[in-house]
């Protein structure tokens, strides 16, 4: 692993799996493509600061009938220090015909998403054997919330229950980080790129 300074561009691609980032990063040894899941928490934009680059790799894939080859690097870090936006010219330079890097791995056994509910259990069910509630007194909103809640608890795992900051673990699926990182801004939660974690806002 080395650590070198340099500004990693961040392009938002709007796909059929949801949006995705991409970025191109630029150095005193090259400049290279970095698809790093976590890139997807992150705005559009131009972000300046110390990357640890642990791998760097020719890559190729097929796209709109072309073959891309392209140097990539695989980030094993970043200490980020200041953010701009992204000029019109720098953004066409991020091929926004990018293929999304959920597409480029072998496909997953099954979905994620209908997977994870069943791993986990709802907090704070009832025992029907042990609740003395009243048959009907419980209002469908509770339920529904409930259920909201466990499916949060599914998605999130042992990030469940959700403090008033959250840091993402970037070595999940692609797709899972994704459908958290959707789901936390829901919540009313932003992404903080400085320090890189979702701080639940002021309301």
């Amino acid at each position: 692993m080395i650590t070198v300074p340099g500004q990693l561009a961040i392009k938002t691609i709007h796909g059929r799996n949801g949006d995705f980032n991409v970025g191109r990063l630029a150095t005193s040894i090259g400049e290279f493509v970095v698809k790093n899941a976590e890139l997807d928490q992150y705005a559009e934009g131009k972000y300046e600061g110390d990357f640890v680059i642990a791998e760097i790799r020719p890559s190729t894939y097929s796209a709109n009938g072309r073959m891309v080859i392209e140097i990539r690097a695989l980030l094993g870090g970043m200490t980020l220090s200041n953010i701009d936006a992204l000029s019109r010219d720098e953004a066409r330079r991020l091929s926004p015909q990018e293929v999304d890097p959920i597409d480029e791995e072998a496909p997953a056994p099954a979905p994620v998403a209908p997977k994870a509910p069943a791993r986990a259990k709802p907090r704070n069910t009832r025992d029907p054997l042990v609740d003395t509630t009243p048959f009907g007194s419980e209002p469908a909103a509770a339920s529904a919330e409930a259920s909201v809640e466990s499916d949060d608890a599914a998605l999130f795992g042992a990030l469940w229950p959700l403090g008033a900051i959250v840091k993402l673990d970037a070595t999940v699926d692609r797709r899972v980080l994704r459908l958290q990182r959707d789901r936390l801004g829901a919540l009313g939660y932003e992404f903080a790129p400085l320090s890189q974690d979702w701080h639940l806002a002021r309301a």
